[in-house]
């Protein structure tokens, strides 16, 4: 007969109150709107690359990634939230079994001789006992085990932020880097300006002391050149903020930093395989994030459903309790042994309304999936639309560049023979330069665009790299060996020998050698 009421908790135990879970389907387009850099996914290209930066053919990127992602303390601490995660499993988990402990101690007590209403009897006495003791919960409506499922979503979430925060490091140090390079370009671009405009400034004091130009002209020449300069200052004051930042990226103090300059933007610009826009719901760690805190949101209706239902509990503990050491005596032995089962009559409708949450909790997180799916699609087009504008953009302004040089040594040379007046020639001087530093500029943001869409893109992750929910746990039964770093899963670990990241000391990348492929802005003669 003792059977039955273990068949029944055997039955009842298999009751999963939390509704069945399925993340909804989308209808997506067919193909993407936007035309840049990227091209439709044919049967033999490859997926997007997870090493991407690399497809820029630039060493000193390659160089600034490996160092980050070796070294970065913020990725290294969105390690340290998964596995932190993963212990949390382990800990819900533990309720499904049976807990056991032991307890034992001594006491020795003496009483007061003079106290009132004293025992006629010995006024001091020892106690000594030792036992051990049980508990257990069956899990009758799998309270317990949607709460393991849950924080096992939790930890496959984790996996995607730690899988997000690495994609964020990678695109803000592209963009930085190629920023910064940006910037030399433009260094390069006013250093050259700069030499010109000096030479432009004899050129017109000579005249000037030949009594054939005026004064008028030396000024302008002169703020022409001091501008420049004050420019060029400027510039250079954004490049020190630049490389700084990207020291603390590789995990290095800025003080002992530092990346050579390169005199021009010679950058490759690779086409990558776009995919189709079905794809993107797997290739975005945002996306998977939001998928799985919904699937946390389930579980949690099937906790708040199980908390209706009666609550069962075993206990048990026994052992030997006596004044004395002589404990191993039947005489001596104690023990209890029972079972309690609590269910909710009338509690003002609490449970109602924390059922009533978690429904709305979990139409909420259907919400942020939705927002989160549109926001990824937006992201691309945008990036496809920035890719190609941009790249157009600095086609047409190097012809503009080539256009003012031209205009620019015409009119010097008029002006050197005195069939023209300076300010014609300081007008051209203007438009050269304002288009070459746009130029620039306009190259360094293509090069950053392409580095946003690879980052919409997902930058070469899908949602196969997760952890699957079994292997979030980190740990077997019996083991206590191995705890402080547990085994590694889906690519994340903790660093063994955190006091190797304390050296701030990182040496800078490589660069490449210097091309010099600036061009030069013309040359003067007196």
């Amino acid at each position: 007969m003792q059977a039955i009421p273990l068949a029944a908790l055997t039955v009842l135990s298999a009751c999963d109150l939390a509704p069945t879970y399925q993340a909804p389907h989308f209808v997506v387009p067919d193909t993407w709107h936007g035309q840049g850099l990227f091209k439709e996914a044919q049967p033999q290209d490859t997926v997007l690359r997870s090493d991407w930066w690399t497809l820029f053919a630039d060493p000193t990127l390659s160089t600034l990634e490996a160092q980050a992602m070796d070294g970065n303390a913020d990725l290294q601490a969105a390690a340290e939230r998964f596995i932190q995660a993963r212990s949390i499993v382990m800990e819900a988990r533990s309720d499904l079994l049976p807990h056991f402990a032991l307890a034992f101690g001594s006491s020795n007590n003496k009483s007061s001789s003079d106290r009132l209403f004293r025992y006629k009897g010995p006024i001091t006495a020892t106690d000594e006992f030792y036992g051990g003791m049980a508990s257990w919960e069956p899990d009758i409506w799998s309270s317990i085990r949607n709460r393991v499922r849950a924080q096992k979503y939790y930890a496959q979430a984790q996996a995607a932020q730690y899988a997000s925060a690495r994609l964020s490091l990678q695109a803000e140090l592209a963009t930085d880097y190629f920023a910064l390079r940006g910037l030399d370009a433009q260094n390069a671009i006013y250093t050259q300006s700069i030499a010109y405009y000096e030479q432009a400034l004899k050129v017109t004091q000579t005249r000037l002391d030949n009594q054939d130009a005026t004064g008028i002209d030396v000024a302008r020449a002169k703020n022409q050149l001091y501008m420049t300069q004050a420019r060029q200052l400027d510039m250079q004051a954004q490049r020190d903020v630049l490389e700084h930042a990207l020291a603390i990226l590789v995990n290095a103090s800025p003080s002992s930093f530092h990346i050579a300059e390169v005199s021009s933007q010679d950058t490759a610009e690779p086409v990558f395989p776009l995919g189709m826009p079905s794809e993107l719901l797997q290739r975005r760690p945002d996306i998977a994030i939001a998928e799985r805190e919904m699937a946390q949101a389930n579980r949690a209706i099937g906790i708040a459903r199980a908390a209706f239902y009666p609550h069962v509990s075993f206990n048990a503990n026994g052992g030997f309790d006596a004044n004395g050491f002589d404990l191993a005596n039947l005489a001596n032995s104690m023990w209890s042994y029972g079972a309690s089962v609590t269910m909710p009559l009338f509690e003002g409708g609490l449970r109602r309304a924390q059922l009533q949450r978690t429904w709305s909790n979990y139409r909420e997180t259907r919400d942020h999936y939705r927002m989160a799916i549109l926001s990824a699609f937006k992201d691309v087009e945008n990036g496809l639309s920035m890719t190609a504008r941009l790249r157009a953009e600095n086609t047409r302004l190097k012809q503009a560049v080539d256009a003012a040089m031209q205009s620019q040594t015409l009119t010097m040379t008029l002006y050197k023979g005195g069939a023209d007046g300076y300010l014609d020639a300081l007008i051209a001087q203007v438009n050269t330069l304002d288009a070459r530093i746009e130029q620039a500029q306009v190259q360094a943001r293509a090069l950053q665009a392409s580095v946003g869409l690879v980052r919409a893109l997902g930058g070469g992750w899908n949602d196969k790299l997760l952890p699957t929910p079994d292997q979030t746990m980190t740990f077997t039964g019996f083991q206590y060996e191995g705890l402080r770093h547990p085994t590694p899963v889906a690519g994340i670990e903790s660093p063994v020998n955190q006091e190797h990241y304390e050296n701030l000391t990182t040496s800078s990348p490589i660069s490449p050698t210097d091309s010099s492929k600036a061009g030069s802005i013309g040359h003067l003669q007196k």
